[in-house]
């Protein structure tokens, strides 16, 4: 990695969860932000992932670190699935996939013989100047949202 941090892609994304309508992710500078990018919303891993950001958001919020989730699902499938699952992690929506492949998350993946595009489930910390600290690609959930606090921390 160059000494040289990228800067992270700009977005503006509707959101559910959080007090404002949308998300821009310039607006957010001068504080920390994690972006966990996720398939699906209610399936086994996201829906672990989800619950171990949402454990530790308090700890986050100590350091001053904004966490959103994002995957493809709508508002609507968001706002479900933060209520069956007790969520508080402010989901954003990315149904048109600006987002995704803007980050290089959007990815050919393959399952039981089939291809497909979906998104890799990818984390980024982005330091309070709008530029990416850390990346991790192909994140295993358990222990990833602990690892991912442990690097916040280092800002």
């Amino acid at each position: 990695m160059s000494d040289t941090l990228e800067l992270a892609p700009n977005f503006t994304l509707p959101v559910q969860g959080a007090d404002q309508d949308e998300i821009t992710l310039q607006d957010l500078r001068g504080a920390p932000v994690v972006l966990f990018f996720y398939p699906r919303d209610d399936t086994s891993g996201c829906t672990k992932e989800n619950e171990a950001f949402t454990a530790l958001q308090d700890q986050f919020a100590e350091l001053g670190v904004k966490v959103f989730g994002i995957s493809k699902d709508s508002l609507a499938s968001h706002e479900k699935f933060m209520a069956k699952k007790s969520l508080t992690v402010p989901l954003l929506s990315d149904e048109h996939g600006t987002a995704s492949e803007d980050f290089g998350v959007w990815k050919e993946k393959s399952m039981y013989g089939k291809t497909f595009m979906g998104i890799e489930r990818s984390t980024f910390l982005i330091n309070s100047d709008g530029q990416i600290a850390k990346a991790w690609r192909k994140v295993k959930v358990p222990g990833h949202a602990e690892e991912v606090l442990e690097a916040a921390r280092s800002l």
